[in-house]
């Protein structure tokens, strides 16, 4: 597959061209694509039929519990409220709302102290799913960390169920293709739909130097791909988990971050310390899953005109490099109804 870079909205266009190689060889390990348009997401704007809650250990405060309650809204767009902070109005998940995504996505609105951390595992629901309105009650600002990825939340929605209103829900995509690269041969494209198009297509490779190595998946967004890879836990290195566990207490972003065997997949050089999931072939594609489905996705999802159509091509890119990307997109008023 041979993508257009389009216009370079950050980063060296040589690198990103070196970069685009570096990708086309790396093989494709699995597809899942949707027939025409069929993705199975609503066509009307959707909210909650009813609320539902769920319950976990913190990501940062581990020996804390932490509840999220999905509720039903009759406004616009995903809203964050901390019922914590009795004085602070709702958060709007916006890429307007970034505070910083240098470690993970953290949305801020108001008071320095009305904010949710790791918001990308929570808000990649809002494509994943097609729910496009919803009130989410927080008791803090660390949000709930499960064994499972984000199967917790997916059941917990559609627990709830979805219900359609008569209003058509919004597409937009870019007027034009746009690329941003990092300063690791990392890069991510995005592509304008085809005229009629309602579907958004990844293509998203990683490459580490240890045991996950390149991993590249192609799919079409559907509830039920969504599904599969909200499984994916997030990934560290051994290293990084033992630094966690010693060291790290005396880091404000790692003290108390409740990662463990179970909730995280650890990767050594050559081999996993536990137990890898979502396996494909005899080999697993956790990794993968993981970076497009609550990642990726997760940025796009702050895209707050519209659902977002299109292509999304993503090779070794992270939290700050997609922000970027989403924040230049409305800078230089590259979104627009799709047709």
């Amino acid at each position: 597959m041979d993508y257009p870079i389009g216009k370079v909205l950050g980063g060296d266009e040589a690198a990103i061209r070196a970069s685009r190689e570096r990708f086309a060889g790396v093989p494709v390990d699995a597809t899942l694509l949707a027939n025409d348009n069929d993705t199975g997401l609503p066509p009307h704007r959707t909210t909650l039929r009813a609320a539902s809650t769920v319950t976990g250990p913190g990501t940062f405060y581990r020996r804390a519990r932490r509840t999220l309650t999905f509720m039903p809204s009759t406004t616009p767009g995903w809203w964050i409220k901390r019922t914590d902070l009795r004085e602070s109005l709702p958060l709007l998940v916006s890429v307007r709302n970034i505070w910083t995504a240098q470690r993970n996505i953290v949305l801020r609105s108001g008071s320095p102290h009305n904010y949710l951390r790791m918001v990308e595992h929570i808000v990649a629901l809002r494509l994943g799913l097609g729910l496009d309105d919803v009130t989410i009650a927080t008791d803090a600002g660390d949000p709930p960390l499960f064994d499972r990825g984000s199967l917790d939340l997916v059941e917990a929605i559609e627990r709830s169920g979805l219900v359609e209103s008569a209003e058509p829900a919004r597409f937009v995509t870019v007027r034009e293709p746009v690329t941003i690269g990092g300063d690791r041969g990392d890069f991510v494209t995005l592509l304008p739909a085809e005229p009629g198009q309602r579907r958004l297509r990844l293509d998203c490779a990683v490459d580490f130097d240890s045991a996950i190595g390149r991993q590249r998946i192609v799919f079409d967004l559907t509830r039920a791909a969504f599904r599969h890879g909200a499984a994916a836990r997030t990934n560290a290195t051994k290293w990084q988990m033992l630094l966690c566990k010693t060291v790290g207490v005396f880091f404000a972003d790692m003290r108390n971050l409740g990662y463990t065997r179970e909730n995280i997949l650890i990767h050594g050089k050559r081999r996993y310390v536990n137990e890898p999931r979502l396996l494909h072939n005899g080999r697993s594609l956790e990794a993968v899953w993981h970076r497009a489905t609550l990642d990726l996705l997760a940025a796009i999802a702050l895209i707050d005109a519209g659902r977002f159509v299109g292509t999304a091509i993503s090779y070794r890119a992270g939290h700050l490099l997609d922000t970027r990307l989403m924040t230049l997109l409305y800078l230089h008023d590259l979104l627009e109804p799709a047709r």
